[in-house]
Order: C-alpha cells, then sequence, then structure tokens
C-alpha cells in the first residue's frame, strides 16, 4: 500500500549529522534494502517478482518500495530525483543470446546516495572559443 508524503517524510537520525533514508513496501513479495556490509557505499535493491527477459530485450524489474531521500540527496540506481516517491523499477538488458531469467528476492541493483546542490543560474557573456582539450594546447 503506498504510503503518503507525510508518512515518508525524512527526518535525521538520533546521530549527530545523520540522515534515515526511509521507505515502504508496496507488496509482501518486497525485500527492504541491504548493505552487504557496515562500510558498503551502496544499499542492495531486489526484484519482487519473477521475471523472463528474452534475449536482446529489456524488462523494467520492480523491486515494489518506495523511498524518500534526505533533503538534498539523490540515489543512483540510475538517477532518481529526491521527491520520487513511485514504486522503484530498474530496467535490465539482456544482450546475450539466451533467456535471462529473475527470481523474486534477487539482488538487481545497487542504489547510492549522492549529495546534489541547486546552484543559481546566472548567463555569462565572456567565454573562450577553444573548445574540448583546447586548454592542454600551446
Amino acid at each position: 500500500m503506498p504510503c503518503s508524503e507525510e508518512t515518508l517524510a525524512v527526518s535525521p537520525s538520533k546521530r549527530e549529522g545523520g540522515m534515515q533514508l526511509r521507505f515502504a513496501r508496496l507488496s509482501e513479495p518486497a525485500t527492504a534494502p541491504t548493505r552487504g556490509s557496515a562500510r558498503a557505499a551502496d544499499y542492495d535493491l531486489y526484484s519482487a517478482y519473477d521475471y523472463t527477459i528474452p534475449p536482446m530485450e529489456k524488462a523494467l524489474v520492480k523491486t515494489d518500495m518506495q523511498i524518500a531521500l534526505p533533503s538534498g540527496w539523490l540515489r543512483g540506481a540510475g538517477v532518481t530525483d529526491e521527491d520520487y516517491r513511485g514504486n522503484v523499477g530498474v530496467v535490465l538488458f539482456n544482450f546475450g543470446k539466451e533467456k535471462f531469467e529473475v527470481k523474486k528476492g534477487e539482488r538487481i541493483a545497487q542504489l547510492i546516495c549522492e549529495r546534489i546542490f541547486y546552484p543559481e543560474i546566472e548567463e555569462s557573456v565572456k567565454r573562450g572559443s577553444g573548445g574540448f582539450g583546447s586548454t592542454g594546447k600551446n
């Protein structure tokens, strides 16, 4: 069952300066994100269902998870905006010659939280005309 914005609101953790990554399961087979070790930089995401991906095809593999990121952060399992609250899905490509099976509960991707900034936009009228790599030439 989807959660409201209020339910998924991000709050500071009890550790000073820490943040919590809140999540909600949308179905019984949804698996909570996990870290492989205490110092792992990412969280593993899991398939909520079985999928068969034919050769040279792709599939949107659902995690059946809603995730609320701390303000000013994005998640890098593909780039997802901090305010997205829908079902997190992962597009998997099968570049092989055989069908590819994804089983319910199998790890399918890694989620990395990265800090983002919102700089002000300012038009600059003075720019060089050199182009890519031009500053390394005499």
